[in-house]
């Protein structure tokens, strides 16, 4: 199994060295989705290849604003399409993509292939359009927080919706009938204990945060909505989906009142070649097993990860990044450390009757044991040391113009 998992890593690397040839990765597609749907399309396409899932960030923008500035409109009538996919990410993001856009076109529309969720749902929220495939699912926009966790670091990393909190503490008073303020306390106090003060600090702060970037991106649109309509897109959106994972297909999307498209079969089929074409070329499902890549080692560096793309017919970004993984240990309180290093001669022979020689060679094999203790050590230590879980640490992270 390792075996097949290292030649798939070799057949990556080959693929991305051909694709630095071409300078491009699906402007093919791109071409004829433009002249199909006679728009102008940039691709944002930010991974989720397991454990290293990468998210609509802020650094994104910058890049977009290069590919925008680098349309050529040959009509009247500015139409410009995001092809998107993402699991989501900083929530203060898509206002941003979403404003700089319209800034450059008369209709704003999305095109989503498949996941377009949380952070990428809200950013939907701001199209003219939102032409879904078959496969497409939007999601809700309750905003997560990634759970700070004091001391040890894990991949991946753990999240915790704002939603979550709410509804644990409304079952606490309402479902549990706790109002006594004495066990009201006892059971904040175990939640502080599971959740950082910090993180529970940003609950309240997020929750108001995605509500007002949600209106603004629904009134933002080319053709106004009455108030009532945005209330309850927003209301279903942020409360009444219960899972942050479920995923709302276009019916669905329709339902609650989104301004939902359906493509024509060959929009829908160029929608969804191109996302194959970044599924294989971000090996979305060939997923990194930190516990393969450290079988023989205690640490390891994976350089040059590529987790996102950013592509128009004339220009490709990848995002690159590097990721540091460690075996954490728990070492013992007190290990037993037994190292023997005490060499002495036999009775019967006497330091003057070793030649001069061999008195050299084995004070150098003296130096060399004493330079070697702290390795010893260390050895043992991680000999007595079981592995309680894998820290993971991305660093290193840009985008990059191919040219």
């Amino acid at each position: 199994m390792a075996t097949l998992r290292f030649n798939k890593k070799k057949c990556y690397k080959k693929r991305w060295n051909s694709m630095n040839n071409q300078k491009q990765i699906g402007a093919e597609l791109i071409n004829d989705l433009e002249k199909e749907r006679g728009s102008k399309v940039i691709v944002y396409f930010t991974g989720d290849r397991q454990p290293f899932s990468s998210k609509i960030a802020e650094d994104a923008v910058r890049p977009l604003y290069e590919h925008l500035l680098n349309l050529d409109f040959n009509k009247e009538e500015k139409v410009i399409d995001l092809f998107l996919y993402s699991r989501g990410g900083d929530v203060s993001v898509p206002w941003r993509i979403a404003s700089m856009f319209r800034e450059f076109c008369k209709e704003f529309n999305i095109l989503i292939p498949y996941k377009a969720q949380s952070a990428a749902t809200l950013l939907s929220l701001g199209a003219d359009n939102i032409i879904m495939g078959k496969k497409a699912e939007l999601g809700p926009i309750d905003p997560t927080l990634v759970k700070a966790t004091i001391g040890e670091g894990v991949l991946p990393q753990q999240e915790i919706s704002v939603e979550d909190v709410n509804s644990f503490l409304s079952f606490i008073k309402e479902r549990a009938n706790i109002n006594d303020q004495s066990a009201l306390a006892e059971v904040v106090g175990s939640l502080v204990n599971q959740i950082s003060p910090l993180t529970l600090g940003s609950v309240n702060r997020q929750n108001s945060h995605i509500r007002l970037v949600a209106r603004k991106l629904l009134t933002s649109r080319k053709e106004k909505m009455d108030e009532e309509k945005i209330n309850s897109i927003i209301e279903t959106l942020t409360e009444k989906i219960y899972s942050h994972g479920h995923g709302i297909g276009r019916k669905e999307a329709k339902d609650i009142g989104l301004p939902v498209i359906i493509p024509d079969d060959k929009v829908e089929n160029l929608i969804w070649r191109l996302y194959l074409k970044y599924e294989e070329f971000l090996t979305l499902t060939d997923p990194v097993y930190p516990e393969i890549e450290l079988a023989r080692d205690e640490s390891k560096d994976l350089k040059d990860l590529i987790v996102a793309v950013i592509e128009s017919t004339k220009k490709l970004h990848i995002h690159k990044a590097n990721v540091e993984l460690r075996k954490n240990r728990k070492v013992p309180p007190s290990p037993q450390i037994n190292l023997n290093i005490n060499l002495q001669l036999p009775p019967s022979i006497r330091p003057e009757q070793i030649p001069q020689q061999a008195q050299q060679i084995l004070q150098q094999l003296m130096a060399q044991i004493s330079q070697n203790i702290t390795q010893l050590v260390q050895q043992e230590i991680i000999r007595q040391s079981p592995i309680v879980g894998i820290e993971g640490r991305v660093y290193g992270g840009k985008w990059y113009e191919e040219k």
